[in-house]
């Protein structure tokens, strides 16, 4: 009996517990699917990147710096500089048409109210490009909406000429990056305590000095964050600058276009996109700094 209890015991194993999984692993299972997204994205730019110090037909076995130099050319420093000033220009109207507007969705105090704010705000980011631009065409050109409205109000005598330049290229930059600045703008706005605006009108400030010497200060990291995704987004544009600039305004997108499509001088266009990818980064480092420099300060006195 002995013997047999005995052998009982020892042939009956433990039950084992599955292996609980790191959290380190589970962070990185988590962040796979991005890490593998941006490895992509690494990979067609360092192709581009290759691309650029090529020959046109040899753009993978030959190496040149033609493109590089190609680019100093006064043709393509003025595509470049116009790129630049208007994806600065729209950011700045942007951020100043987004601030009243980010003001209002932060204070709204009904759900459904703050829903159609949102909803309204993120409406030309639902419609296609393409679409918008051929809307601004239409509101835009000679006999369009625009003209006709301004001249059955007796402002104008004949239609002003608003299609192919930067006039009508800069109204539909701002129109389509416009939810870009509402958004951070609104999301730094909200985020004031509301005690901040308390004390200080308790102290005899207006609303318009509350506004200005309370509201906008501590805002400023979500302004500077909006109008760097305006300036980021509008200056690699493509579809706004060519409908309603045409070939009279040479945004440095619609050059790449050009080398490729007619020219299918691939090491060219690379290399003007590289240009363009660095200069926007230079800009969005700058602002990231000054962002994150002006958050510390806020930080600090709070």
């Amino acid at each position: 009996m002995e013997h047999s209890t005995l052998t009982r015991q020892v042939g009956v194993a433990p039950p084992r517990l599955p292996k609980a999984i790191s959290p380190t692993a589970r962070a990185w299972l988590f962040l796979s699917p991005s890490m593998l997204f941006l490895a992509v994205l690494i990979t067609a730019s360092l192709l581009v990147l290759r691309m650029s110090v090529g020959t046109k037909g040899a753009e993978w076995t030959g190496f040149s710096l033609a493109s590089y130099s190609q680019l100093t050319e006064p043709y393509y420093l003025k595509s470049l500089l116009l790129t630049l000033r208007l994806a600065l220009v729209s950011a700045l109207i942007a951020v100043l048409l987004a601030i009243p507007v980010g003001y209002s969705m932060s204070r709204l105090q009904s759900p459904l109210l703050r829903r159609v704010f949102l909803a309204a705000v993120l409406l030309p980011l639902l419609v296609n490009l393409l679409l918008q631009s051929y809307g601004w065409l239409v509101i835009l050109g000679p006999a369009g909406m625009l003209n006709q409205a301004l001249m059955g109000l007796g402002i104008i005598d004949r239609p002003v000429m608003m299609l192919y330049n930067q006039t009508g290229v800069l109204m539909g930059l701002v129109q389509t990056a416009f939810p870009l600045a509402v958004l951070p703008i609104a999301s730094a706005m909200r985020g004031v305590s509301r005690s901040y605006e308390e004390a200080a009108a308790t102290l005899g400030a207006s609303r318009f000095q509350v506004f200005r010497q309370v509201v906008l200060p501590m805002s400023l990291p979500g302004i500077i964050t909006g109008a760097t995704l305006v300036f980021a987004y509008n200056a690699s544009s493509f579809v706004v600058p060519l409908l309603l600039g045409g070939r009279r305004v040479p945004m440095l997108a619609v050059m790449v276009h050009d080398q490729i499509a007619p020219l299918m001088n691939w090491p060219a266009a690379s290399a003007a996109g590289v240009v363009l990818i660095v200069t926007t980064l230079a800009i969005m480092t700058l602002s990231e700094f000054v962002t994150g420099r002006r958050r510390r300060i806020l930080e600090a006195s709070q």
